[in-house]
């Protein structure tokens, strides 16, 4: 599977760190022409030095309005339509919900959801005069239940999964597919674990997964054939209750 993505123009939004970067490294290292976007020029830049192959960095809040548009023809003017769009960017909040600041939530919601919504949008509209094309949406195995330390958060990745259910529908005789990657516990700094002595353990102990685990799963999704999607694919360490 060395080149199976050979010629594709692939963007992904949070590519600067994490899931979004492993995937955006994966994406490369399997013959992608790869741009990331995310909202730090440093980390971006940083990110670029990583892969492999060709690769464009765009510096985008994707929860502003016209973000993801703009995302999406920037790479369309440096590598050509996109074939591949991975709306990654998402950001984090825990706790009880009345300890949480509004102003916390609207932006984890903007993000989370309208930015992931705006995401697919801009992706599907250069997709579809085509007729072909693949969509995959970052989620969590947070938005199959609710999980009461981290109710806003979950609830947002209840929006996406009901997202990508009903658009998948839409999308049926189109030739675009749609799916999404919905991880547990990934050892990452949405999950303020960043030391490797710190991650390994926790993957000994098979109560983590590390970010290229799920660039792997989405890699898998993207690399099936043409007349087979994923629509949903949970990705958990093995010793994960939840």
């Amino acid at each position: 599977m060395s080149a199976a993505l050979q010629g594709k123009v692939a963007v992904v939004t949070g590519g600067s760190s994490g899931i979004g970067l492993a995937t955006a490294r994966e994406l490369s290292r399997l013959g992608a022409s790869v741009t990331v976007a995310a909202r730090s020029a440093d980390r971006l830049a940083s990110a670029l030095d990583t892969l492999a192959g060709p690769a464009h960095s765009v510096v985008a809040d994707i929860a502003e309005p016209g973000a993801a548009r703009a995302v999406l023809s920037a790479a369309a003017e440096r590598f050509g339509p996109a074939d591949i769009v991975v709306a990654n960017a998402g950001i984090y909040l825990a706790d009880e919900v009345w300890t949480n600041d509004p102003a916390d939530i609207d932006r984890l919601i903007a993000t989370n959801i309208g930015g992931v919504m705006q995401t697919v949008h801009a992706a599907l509209n250069v997709m579809l005069p085509r007729g072909v094309g693949d969509v995959i949406v970052t989620g969590s195995v947070s938005g199959t239940q609710a999980i009461h330390w981290e109710p806003v958060y979950s609830a947002s990745k209840h929006a996406l999964r009901a997202f990508v259910h009903g658009v998948r529908r839409q999308l049926v005789g189109t030739g675009v597919r749609l799916g999404l990657i919905a991880p547990g516990v990934v050892l990452n700094d949405l999950w303020k674990v960043t030391a490797e002595d710190d991650i390994s353990d926790r993957v000994a102990a098979q109560t983590g997964i590390r970010s290229e685990d799920v660039a792997e799963a989405v890699a898998f999704m993207l690399t099936r054939p043409r007349h087979v999607t994923i629509r949903d694919l949970v990705v958990l360490p093995t010793n994960q209750e939840i």
